[in-house]
C-alpha cells in the first residue's frame, strides 16, 4: 500500500505545499491588525483624556479651594 503513495516531484526536486498564508489571506490579516491598533490607540487615547481632565479638575479645585481656605481664613481671624 505504501507503494502507491508517492510525492509529487518535477525532475528531482520535490514540490512542497507552501505553509504560509496566500496573499488575500495575508492582505486580511494586516488589515485587521492595522483596524485593530487604531482602535486600541483611540481607546487608549480617550482613556488618557478622560484621567486627564479628571486631573486638571482636581489641581483646579485645590488651588481654588485653597486660595479661598488662605483669604477667608485671615479675614475671620482678624
Amino acid at each position: 500500500m505504501r507503494d502507491k503513495v508517492q510525492p509529487q516531484t518535477r525532475g528531482d526536486v520535490r514540490q512542497r505545499r507552501s505553509g504560509g498564508l496566500r496573499p488575500m489571506r495575508m492582505l486580511g490579516v494586516v488589515a485587521v491588525a492595522v483596524v485593530g491598533a487604531l482602535i486600541a490607540f483611540w481607546v487608549l487615547s480617550s482613556i488618557v483624556g478622560i484621567i486627564w481632565l479628571v486631573v486638571k479638575v482636581v489641581v483646579f479645585v485645590a488651588v481654588v479651594g485653597g486660595l479661598a481656605w488662605l483669604f477667608l481664613g485671615r479675614r475671620h481671624r482678624k
